[in-house]
């Protein structure tokens, strides 16, 4: 650990500042860090700085007072625009007057802004690829990092909290709607004649990579709506996952598969998936929202680190395509490849695995 204050246990913070920029499953992960705070410090406002895009994962947690959010599009709009934006942020971060500010991120931008908030206790982690000057001067503290290889990223993220009197963590990730969300759902669920119990599938990921073929998951669909269960497709809005779907759907019409396809935000997909009997997705956001939201599901894994990124206090099972076949080295990965890694997974053990936690 690198110490460059004394550790600061005897703060009792009223304004407390979190900072991740990351994409949205790394948001729904620092949740155990924001109910953690909120436990011990009941009565401290606690804000939030993150990317824009990834707001809608923490904008109906209960314990949150502010978000702050960065447009990943300012850069786009000239240097002059983009330092206005930044500078403005900056200003609306120092005239809170935090108390405690806990830098979970890794880019310089969070450790200046970290620096720029004035708080007395600014926590970061020690980041190899950070050391110098610069990053210390930032912090007042900051948090080793030589076990993270071995820790899931919800306990790298709690780490963060060590200097602290925060005995015990609340290391239970949440996912939260607003009942508008459960509404829609609710609206859209009968429109479609869906009947409870319901089973949720999330077939697609940004990432292709990570997506089991769309025969095999048309096979699993066909074998599950045989048993009675009615099957909501769901999928982020980008033109391919909807190609997928739609490929998946043509292969089994005889599943009648409701698809809510690029409908629905990500609260009312949680709303959704809370509602489920089973949910079964690849690695990506819904998998994690299923995870926190305790739906019992099934979750597909291919050349992730699942060490980091195995779906958290899970209720249900993880495939991992490691078990059928070889897999490459996830740091060795082409992002943008069409190999489908998760083909080694057989279809019945996907539906084994469904039919021993349906009801």
């Amino acid at each position: 650990m690198t110490q460059v204050s004394a550790t600061p246990t005897s703060i009792r913070p009223q304004r407390i500042l979190i900072i991740k920029l990351r994409h949205h499953g790394d948001m729904l992960l620092t949740t155990p860090v924001i109910n953690t705070l909120h436990q011990h410090y009941p009565d401290a406002e606690i804000d939030m700085l993150m990317y824009l895009e990834t707001r809608d994962m923490l904008a109906s947690h209960p314990a949150l007072h502010q978000l702050f959010t960065i447009d990943r599009q300012w850069k786009k709009q000239g240097l002059r625009a983009h330092m206005t934006h930044e500078i403005r942020l900056v200003r609306q971060l120092m005239q809170r007057k935090y108390d405690l500010v806990i830098n979970l991120a890794d880019q310089w931008r969070s450790g200046i802004v970290t620096r720029c908030t004035g708080a007395p206790v600014r926590l970061g982690f020690d980041f190899p690829k950070r050391h110098g000057k610069i990053w210390p001067f930032c912090h007042t503290q900051l948090i080793s990092t030589a076990d993270h290889q071995t820790l899931h990223t919800v306990e790298q993220n709690l780490a963060i909290l060590a200097p602290l009197p925060l005995q015990p963590l609340v290391s239970a990730a949440t996912m939260s709607y607003a009942p508008q969300d459960r509404q829609v759902v609710d609206q859209l669920l009968l429109e479609n004649r869906v009947k409870i119990p319901f089973i949720v599938v999330q077939p697609t990921s940004r990432w292709f990579f990570k997506c089991w073929s769309e025969e095999k998951m048309a096979a699993t669909f066909t074998a599950l709506a045989a048993k009675g269960y009615p099957i909501v497709v769901t999928a982020g809005p980008d033109p391919r996952e909807l190609e997928m779907v739609a490929r998946i759907l043509a292969l089994c019409p005889e599943a009648k598969a409701i698809s809510l396809a690029g409908k629905l935000t990500l609260r009312q997909l949680a709303a959704l998936i809370d509602q489920a009997a089973l949910f079964i997705g690849v690695d990506s956001v819904p998998m994690h929202m299923a995870a926190a939201l305790q739906t019992p599901l099934v979750a597909l894994f291919g050349p992730s680190k699942l060490t980091f990124w195995k779906p958290w206090q899970a209720k249900g099972e993880v495939i991992w395509a490691g078990d059928f076949g070889p897999l490459p080295d996830p740091d060795a990965i082409d992002t943008h490849t069409d190999q489908r890694y998760l083909d080694a997974i057989p279809t019945d053990v996907v539906i084994a695995a469904a039919e021993r936690l349906l009801p």
